[in-house]
């Protein structure tokens, strides 16, 4: 996995790498996908829901520039699995699930293999977790046709989001936006991508 699909795919920040290396992806998904677990392919985990393809996190865990000491926000937790390797290189992760079945099994299973600085809930990921803001990174596992409003306060001065914005046949983007200093927001595109609807108030 980390040979053919991250670094022959372009991933070369090595925390990264070793984050992907060390978190067990058998261990996030459902046991009939278990043998399937490394390949580059999203994978169901129940509420209609998927584990994303191994490039695809690690391309967003890339993208959101991680230091030691940052604070994360997770919208999006699934099964635990990208709130777990962003564990290995953040400070701390606060991830929110709008299902309520997904987020008591990932909080269980990331207690289980030792996350703790990892804290999950249930509620509607489009309003944050703003009990914790600012974070220094967010990262968002599903599309939307704008960036809520909500996360972008939420945003820490200097911080980074990254989410897959758009709808319709233009197809989504994976965007990165930085919060300035004056408040002010710049945008990269960084490349297109698929995913689930970001439901919620805001989404």
């Amino acid at each position: 996995m980390l040979r053919r699909h991250l670094v022959e795919r372009g991933i070369t920040d090595l925390r990264v790498l070793e984050a992907m290396a060390a978190v067990p992806r058998e261990r996030f998904v459902a046991p009939e996908c278990r043998n399937r677990a490394y390949d580059d392919g999203p994978l169901p985990i129940g509420e209609g829901q998927t584990i994303s393809q191994p490039y695809v996190v690690a391309w967003m865990v890339e993208a959101v520039e991680l230091g030691r000491e940052d604070r994360v926000l997770e919208v999006g937790t699934g099964s635990g699995y990208a709130a777990a390797v962003l564990s290995l290189i953040a400070r701390t992760v606060h991830s929110v699930e709008r299902h309520a079945a997904l987020a008591e099994a990932a909080r269980g299973r990331l207690r289980t293999l030792g996350y703790a600085n990892v804290r999950v809930r249930r509620g509607d990921g489009t309003l944050g977790w703003s009990e914790h803001a600012p974070y220094d990174a967010i990262v968002v596992s599903a599309g939307a046709r704008r960036v809520p409003p909500p996360l972008r306060e939420q945003l820490a001065d200097g911080g980074r989001l990254v989410m897959p914005v758009g709808w319709g046949w233009r197809g989504q983007s994976l965007v990165r936006e930085r919060r300035e200093r004056a408040g002010n927001f710049t945008r990269e595109k960084l490349g297109r991508v698929r995913f689930v609807p970001l439901i919620g108030e805001a989404g």
